[in-house]
């Protein structure tokens, strides 16, 4: 939709740009900032101008920017580990942490247009519950890179960075620049499940379940997103049994009610889709 309060739209070409006047705010791919009224905002500072490079790797980790789109993230699966968008995750066991990217982008449910201009660091920083990058960077323990408003930096977890429904952890000025991807969680087995209301509808809730492949680390990990409020992880010194994982659901506070589902209905099926992965994870 056209934004008819928006006066003038910035390009940022180096850090000195990205300065927020009131009123104004960052723009990535912009696919949920033109989908909807936005009260109070005159200028964007479009992000996308600084050139940052969309997904770098090293030994110690993956770095994709802020500015990477989804269908650059999508293009890190193999093909013979892309599943069916429309299987729920129930067609792949547990399996190649690289997996994940290929199943996250899909639970999008965008066409490929949107694809190609969503952005990996607008649907975190958006905030939505049903964000599948904050799920992905959530459950692989990736870390935000932010920039400060007083030309610094630092880092946080994604799990802490989105806090509630449309809200981060940001300060007024701050931007994501990127996440980091430890290459412990990149070669970790991992597990995906998710449902919604119907086949093409938005994420009613999503369960990743991560253990170390090597066995060289006993931990597991169970990352529940899209029923709650913020991503809330469960993490185990140990594979746990069913009466641990479960008493773990138990202590979740933070389950919500909103046209994609009753908060009952999430924890229900957020338990079912924890124990499956606990079982295939044994």
């Amino acid at each position: 939709m056209d934004l008819i309060s928006v006066r003038e739209v910035r390009v940022a070409r180096n850090r000195d740009d990205i300065v927020f006047a009131p009123g104004e705010q960052p723009l990535g791919g912009g696919t949920w900032l033109f989908s909807e009224e936005q009260d109070g905002l005159t200028g964007l500072v479009d992000l996308t101008g600084m050139g940052w490079p969309s997904i770098t790797e090293t030994d110690a980790a993956l770095t994709i920017s802020a500015t990477s789109t989804i269908a650059d993230l999508a293009a890190l699966t193999p093909a013979d580990l892309r599943s069916d968008p429309l299987a729920g995750g129930r067609d792949r066991g547990i399996g190649d942490a690289r997996a994940l990217f290929w199943q996250c982008a899909n639970s999008l449910l965008a066409s490929f247009k949107i694809w190609n201009v969503a952005t990996v660091g607008g649907n975190i920083a958006t905030a939505l519950p049903a964000g599948p990058m904050t799920s992905l960077a959530a459950a692989l323990d990736a870390t935000a890179i932010i920039w400060t408003a007083d030309d610094g930096e630092r880092t946080l977890p994604v799990a802490d960075l989105v806090t509630g429904v449309r809200q981060t952890a940001l300060a007024p000025g701050e931007v994501l620049r990127a996440i980091e991807i430890p290459r412990s969680s990149l070669e970790s087995r991992t597990g995906f499940r998710r449902i919604a209301l119907s086949p093409l509808g938005r994420t009613g809730t999503m369960v990743i379940a991560r253990a170390s492949a090597s066995g060289a680390s006993p931990e597991v990990v169970f990352t529940v997103t899209g029923g709650t409020t913020r991503p809330v992880q469960l993490r185990f010194d140990e594979p746990p049994s069913a009466a641990a994982l479960e008493r773990a659901l138990l202590g979740i506070d933070c389950w919500y009610t909103d046209p994609h589902g009753a908060a009952d209905w999430r924890r229900a099926m957020s338990a079912r889709f924890a124990e499956e992965l606990r079982a295939e994870l044994q």
